[in-house]
């Protein structure tokens, strides 16, 4: 064994006995770093909603509620009626028909689910201030979204049982990998 290797193996003796401290219960001679995780705080957490409408919440919106909301707290990054992207760079909402592999990803040209539209918009907007949006007022944005892009009216009512079984326009065009887990 070189010097080189010998200082190595000596380093990894020394390292791994500090390691196993860390993963061990808080205690006589063990830093205490961390509490460990709840069922209540995983479940405020995991938000997560499934094509078929598994995780969404109570609540319900339309789109001219959306209108509002959208005018608000959406506009400003969105443009107005999702059409125009203003400065900061986020890009439209609405386009028109697939435009093959390269046209722009919009909600009425892209997404296969309407449920991706509530999950994103819940999870992630606005953007300077993600998840502070209330679950009716989720349902009201992705009504207007929807509405706006052609796929659903002006006063058809979105909630955990009718926003699944909103058909996407390019909800045929994807290869599911794992259709058993839908």
């Amino acid at each position: 064994m070189s010097t080189l290797e010998a200082r190595y193996a000596l380093a990894l003796l020394l390292a791994l006995p500090s390691t196993a401290a860390f993963a061990e219960a808080p205690g006589p001679g063990t830093p205490g770093f961390g509490k460990p995780v709840s069922e209540a705080d995983i479940a405020a957490w995991d938000i997560s909603v499934m094509p078929d409408g598994t995780g969404l919440p109570a609540g319900s919106g339309t789109a001219v509620q959306g209108a509002r909301v959208y005018a608000e707290k959406c506009s400003a990054c969105h443009g107005d009626n999702g059409r125009n992207p203003a400065a900061a760079g986020a890009g439209p909402m609405v386009s028109g028909p697939i435009a093959g592999i390269d046209g722009p990803k919009t909600i009425g040209s892209f997404y296969g689910y309407s449920t991706i539209v509530f999950d994103f918009v819940r999870r992630a907007m606005p953007y300077n201030m993600p998840r502070t949006l209330t679950s009716d007022e989720v349902y009201a944005v992705t009504a207007y979204l929807l509405s706006i892009n052609k796929i659903i009216g002006e006063t058809d009512v979105m909630n955990a049982q009718t926003l699944p079984k909103v058909k996407m326009p390019n909800r045929d065009n994807f290869i599911i990998r794992f259709p058993d887990r839908i």
